[in-house]
């Protein structure tokens, strides 16, 4: 891997390590409740999956009740392991078809065409060079089956200067540089930003176009709408009132005000290439 990707595998290793563990359950629960119903809706059950960065393992145990076999695949060695012993402990482990440290760029030990979905829920947001983005999503696009479902997720370039205005509503001045360039190309570093580290986060436009050359655009969504900052309010809820703000959350999230206050982007596509679809160019 490269330098910056084994710095991002070290941060998830060392720094942030047990809050990935219960970042989807604690912290943002709308995310984890939002993408799950995409999840559900989309995602064929009894399929191969891959899913390239594992979190915590929370999107994993979901596909392995639903009898997919699972193929994991994560720059960090401590979350592959906590998502694997996740998968085990829950009478799972049957489903892990395989484990690879290794880059989304570069995903050598998956056989291309031999999935029906791939999940790309995290690397694309610590790919700083746009090369490496398309690398990516290239990747995605090999080890599919034609028509098969890619479910990828950005992170709203606005959101960073956002918590920025919350938290160090006096260092803007002398952040006024770094600021200029962060609006050109979205990306952050450890010293700038050391709760993120080296990160990309994006527009919609330049997301949206990410996928364009092998993807047909099922769904794009932000994520959170309007919940964004309260989300552990949902927690708080009986089953019935969060769903009905669930359901308020995802058609908001869908329109363009919606994907604007959103944390996180969440984009379906469908592999170009099968029947009934164009050609790929």
């Amino acid at each position: 891997m490269k330098t910056d990707e084994e710095s991002v595998a070290r941060y998830y290793d060392t720094a942030i390590f047990e809050g990935e563990l219960v970042r989807l359950t604690r912290d943002s629960p709308v995310e984890r409740a939002i993408t799950l119903r995409w999840l559900e809706r989309l995602a064929p059950a009894n399929a191969a999956v891959a899913e390239i960065g594992v979190g915590g393992g929370i999107y994993s145990e979901h596909l392995a009740r639903r009898g997919c076999r699972l193929h994991l695949v994560d720059v960090s060695a401590r979350l592959l392991e906590a998502a694997a012993e996740r998968l085990r402990e829950a009478g799972l482990g049957e489903s892990i078809a395989g484990i690879s440290r290794e880059s989304a760029t570069g995903l050598r030990s998956l056989t291309s065409g031999a999935f029906d979905s791939v999940l790309m829920l995290g690397p694309l947001y610590h790919l700083c060079e746009l090369e490496a983005r398309r690398e990516a999503v290239a990747e995605a696009a090999r080890i599919l089956k034609p028509g098969g479902l890619l479910f990828a997720a950005g992170i709203n370039r606005l959101s960073y200067l956002r918590d920025f205005f919350r938290l160090f509503p006096h260092v803007v001045l002398e952040r006024r540089d770094f600021h200029e360039q962060y609006l050109r190309d979205g990306n952050l570093d450890p010293e700038h930003a050391p709760p993120i580290g080296f990160a990309h986060l994006s527009t919609v436009a330049e997301f949206r176009a990410l996928f364009a050359p092998q993807f047909e655009e099922l769904a794009l969504t932000g994520v959170e709408s309007f919940s964004t900052s309260w989300q552990p309010t949902l927690s708080d809820l009986p089953v019935a009132e969060a769903e009905a703000w669930l359901d308020l959350i995802e058609r908001t999230g869908q329109t363009a005000e919606g994907l604007g206050v959103s944390d996180h982007f969440l984009y379906v596509g469908r592999r170009l290439g099968g029947s009934g679809d164009p050609p790929q160019a």
